[in-house]
């Protein structure tokens, strides 16, 4: 799998799940504060493309997945293809 780049804050459950998935999983990722870095959602809706109401906001190399529960059903479906 690509590397996994996943837009948070700190504060934000979701991403810290995010996060924590990728290591389990041992998939590369590169995490961004959006605060520590002064990203702001409407700099964030320009890099994913549509508008931005809540993070985590997820790529897979340059491919927008979404937030946790998207990334997380991709990370199934690709477990299951790679099964078969």
């Amino acid at each position: 799998m690509d590397r996994v780049t996943i837009f948070g804050r700190s504060s934000c459950g979701f991403c810290t799940r995010a996060k924590e998935l990728c290591e389990i999983k041992d998939i590369p990722f590169r995490y961004v504060d959006i605060v520590e870095e002064g990203i702001s959602k409407a700099d964030l809706e320009k890099t994913v493309g549509r508008p931005v109401a809540t993070v985590p906001q997820i790529f897979v190399g340059q491919e927008y997945i979404g937030g946790f529960d998207q990334f997380s059903k991709y990370v199934e479906q690709r477990e299951a293809a790679m099964i078969k």
